[in-house]
């Protein structure tokens, strides 16, 4: 698709879109309630007409701080088209984590609801700072001083859909449609500012890349406060016209039960949820022959994994993706065709009409093969930070190049291996060491289903590697065991000195291990 006769659009204009092609077709089942994509677009003008009665004006913010349920996109949709622009929340945030971003992204509105997993989202804000405020509206459940959402809607009831018609044809691609909040690992978050435009353009080219159709029932079991689960999640299935099944909590009994019921076609997320269905003791109990689509990344994927998720699971295709939030959340894809082998040991090729390169400490471009930090530049990357205009110039050169900050390999047909984070990286004796190379390695290993590593201080060296293992379910292995084995599969200064054995890794929403919450641990143990 060139850039010449690409076509930029708004979301109300895709949204239209698909309301007008797939009519009657069902957009969302979320328990007991069923929405065709007709019903979508017109709970999508509801709701932008009570936003326009709410006083919303263009470049407002609305926040959302609320697990995966059919209102929150509801609500995402009708703010977005009258301009509005999205705030999402992360939801196991803590109260003044959530008043940070509500503060610093100047939202006028918030909607949550009243309680998830026994958490009342109300009661963490009830003792903070939140003066530019303006209302709270439950999407479920109640809170004191809350506006419930039936009531947000019906104050809507006076405006016209003329004027939201108006409103929406106002909008250009170039107008922004979200600031999503980094995770804040090196520091406060960083709000990230997107556009319509190149986020509709992102994940057009990611759907056609990945296949998704709109024959797909698509289980959307990541967070939709995280792009994998928003952008990548409902409204790539909007753009193609797929059924989207948000889940609220993952419970994989409750997984394997929906995947014949719903006739599920496509499951992304993380290594780790397809190898729980893998080893789920009753898995031969369910028929998974629906399973078609696996989109999969945020972790080293062994090749055994691909070849069982193929064998076993079914799915006819499995790819792996790379991105981060200032990339609208991808910038590079492997394709259907690619080989087990190509799938496990990369994370695909930049996506079409944006270039990826690798490059040393002055910018310049490294060799096929050799390691350097992934940059990129094209439609996909942001428009910048949020009031932060020097962060911005330190992340994208003046030529439009974005750091990553991320380290990898490329060879000689573009496709990437992400080795590691530089902040990651340690020095053991002099040598470079990038955990990602040492995690890949340890997921060879009989008995260890995900690792993790850290450097840890150490008197001779420096620092060395520490190993977190998560064993398979029917594993016998011991710190020995593993240590034993890294010494006759890699280099000597990469070897783990110590291992720890974890039940599960403390995780972020996309599924990549919080090595923070590791160094912690390490630094309390040493304490």
């Amino acid at each position: 698709m060139s850039e010449e006769s690409y076509q930029a659009r708004t979301l109300p204009q895709v949204v239209a879109e698909a309301a007008a092609s797939y009519g009657d077709r069902i957009a969302i089942t979320d328990g007991e309630v069923n929405l065709s994509y007709a019903e979508l677009d017109a709970a999508r003008l509801q709701a932008a007409r009570a936003f326009v009665a709410s006083g919303l004006k263009k470049g407002d913010r609305i926040a959302i701080w609320a697990p995966n349920i059919y209102q929150w996109i509801i609500a995402a949709i009708g703010a977005q088209s009258v301009g509005g622009v999205l705030v999402p929340l992360n939801t196991r945030m803590k109260g003044a984590e959530a008043a940070y971003i509500l503060q610093a992204s100047g939202a006028r509105l918030l909607f949550t609801v009243g309680d998830f997993l026994g958490v009342s989202y109300p009661e963490l804000l009830r003792d903070q700072d939140l003066h530019g405020l303006e209302q709270v509206v439950m999407l479920s459940g109640e809170a004191e001083g809350a506006v419930a959402w039936e009531a947000f809607l019906a104050q809507g009831d006076g405006v016209s859909g003329a004027e939201v018609e108006r409103r929406s044809a106002e909008l250009t691609p170039e107008d922004t449609l979200d600031i999503l909040f980094t995770s804040g690992t090196t520091g406060k978050p960083k709000g990230v500012v997107t556009s319509h435009g190149q986020n509709i353009r992102t994940f057009e080219t990611w759907s056609d890349t990945v296949g998704l159709r709109s024959d797909d029932n698509y289980l959307i079991i990541n967070p939709f406060f995280h792009s994998f689960g928003y952008k990548a999640g409902w409204l790539a299935s909007i753009i193609r016209g797929a059924r989207m099944l948000p889940v609220k909590s993952f419970d994989l009994d409750e997984v394997l039960e929906q995947i014949p019921r719903e006739q599920v076609s496509m499951i992304p997320g993380p290594p780790t949820i397809y190898q729980s269905l893998l080893a789920h003791p009753r898995r031969s109990e369910f028929d998974l022959s629906s399973l078609r689509l696996a989109v999969t990344g945020a972790a080293p994927v062994p090749v055994s994994l691909v070849e069982q998720m193929r064998g076993e699971l079914g799915f006819e295709v499995v790819v792996t993706a790379y991105g981060l939030t200032e990339s609208c959340g991808v910038v590079s894809i492997c394709r259907a065709d690619d080989s087990p082998e190509r799938i496990s040991h990369s994370s695909g090729r930049a996506m079409d009409g944006v270039e990826m390169k690798c490059v040393d400490a002055e910018g310049n471009t490294v060799p096929a093969g050799s390691e350097g930090e992934i940059w990129c530049r094209g439609f996909n990357v942001m428009q910048g930070y949020l009031d932060n205009p020097e962060e911005t110039a330190r992340t994208i050169t003046a030529d439009g190049w974005l750091k990553t900050g991320d380290v990898g390999v490329m060879d000689e047909d573009g496709y990437v291996r992400i080795t590691d984070r530089i902040k990651d990286m340690f020095i053991v004796g002099g040598f470079n060491c990038y955990p990602a190379e040492i995690e890949n390695s340890l997921c060879s290993m009989p008995g260890v289903a995900r690792a993790a590593v850290i450097g840890v201080p150490d008197e001779r060296m420096g620092e060395v590697a520490r190993a977190y293992i998560v064993t398979t379910t029917d594993a016998d292995i011991d710190e020995a065991a593993v240590i034993e084995w890294s010494r006759g599969n890699m280099a000597n200064y990469k070897v783990p000195r110590s291992v720890r054995f974890l039940e599960e890794f403390p995780m972020n929403a996309g599924g990549k291990v919080l090595k923070n919450e590791l160094r912690e641990m390490a630094a309390r143990e040493s304490g």
